[in-house]
């Protein structure tokens, strides 16, 4: 039963996530926040990247009341009811929740006394930080583990890893700056041709996990961040994404 101290408006949950990713640092169009506006309280909120065929039916046998759309411009207005409301974050979910500055992502990764590398427009675009001593292919298997997969590995030269650098981006400044400040593997989306110079030279190791890998982490620590704000939301995060 649904009383009024409980209730959920669409409203509500823009603006604790307007706070999560610290929308003012932003430009005004790259903000996010409500997409499709909705009065209809939010019980059971659906995870999604961006809109796909089958979104109608999904959103209608999971009994959804709102949608989060990472990207959402492809969305039809006949793809959804007229009630469901939409919230929608792209820049600041990625610099929040995937290859960036993200102490989420850094505590699974057993990261430590976290420092900003690399800086876009002001934010923090990237971290590097400590980690328990431990092999190559150790922290490769455990970084599997958390994104199921990755694209492309190049191994460290050092024989242990005790410091990582994750970034958003990956050039050859990037590259030198972690390597300079003692990183043994970097990870990122996807392994850039301009850096390639910057690698061979450093011999960092290097773990390129893929970009919707990265997204899809977030979609389930974003999952994880809701469920701990309100207890009876129940969010749903469809299994292809």
């Amino acid at each position: 039963m649904i009383t009024g101290s409980n209730l959920i408006l669409l409203q509500e949950i823009a603006e604790f996530l307007d706070q999560f990713f610290a929308v003012e640092r932003y430009s005004q169009e790259e903000r996010g926040g409500v997409y499709l506006p909705s009065t209809r309280p939010v019980r059971r909120l659906g995870l999604v990247l961006e809109p796909c065929a089958q979104l109608q039916e999904w959103t209608n046998t999971q009994h959804l009341d709102a949608l989060f759309l990472h990207r959402p411009w492809k969305l039809e207005p006949e793809q959804l009811s007229p009630d469901i409301g939409v919230i929608s974050y792209h820049l600041p979910f990625d610099e929040r929740l995937t290859f960036s500055f993200n102490p989420r992502l850094a505590q699974v990764l057993g990261m430590s006394s976290l420092e900003v590398l690399g800086k876009k427009d002001g934010r923090a675009i990237g971290m590097i930080g400590e980690i328990p001593t431990q092999s190559f292919a150790h922290f490769g298997h455990c970084v599997n583990q958390i994104f199921a997969g990755h694209e492309q590995v190049r191994a460290a030269q050092s024989a242990e890893v005790t410091r990582v650098a994750v970034v958003g981006a990956m050039t050859d400044l990037l590259v030198r700056e972690a390597a300079t400040r003692g990183a043994n593997v970097y990870i990122t989306g996807q392994l850039r041709q301009p850096a390639e110079q910057a690698l061979l030279e450093t011999k960092i190791g290097v773990i390129a996990v893929g970009h919707r890998r990265g997204e899809v982490w977030g979609l389930r620590s974003l999952a994880g961040v809701l469920r701990e704000r309100w207890s009876s939301l129940e969010v749903v995060v469809p299994h292809h994404s």
